[in-house]
């Protein structure tokens, strides 16, 4: 299985560029692994990526 790593402004710009303005720098810039890369991703994946990404980021923040 083939394995690219892409930041998230990738996925975002490519597949929901309308969320691109909700991210804060920090998400944008978090290293996603994707297996099978970006190609094989849709807009439902991007909006569950999205949404994982903004999680974790709260958790790290409440964490702080």
């Amino acid at each position: 299985m083939p394995v690219e790593t892409v930041k998230l402004s990738s996925i975002v710009m490519k597949l929901t560029p309308d969320l691109y303005p909700f991210l804060t720098r920090t998400e944008l810039e978090t290293d996603i692994v994707l297996v099978n890369g970006i190609a094989a991703l849709d807009v439902e994946d991007a909006v569950e990526i999205v949404q994982f990404s903004i999680s974790e980021h709260q958790k790290d923040d409440l964490i702080h």
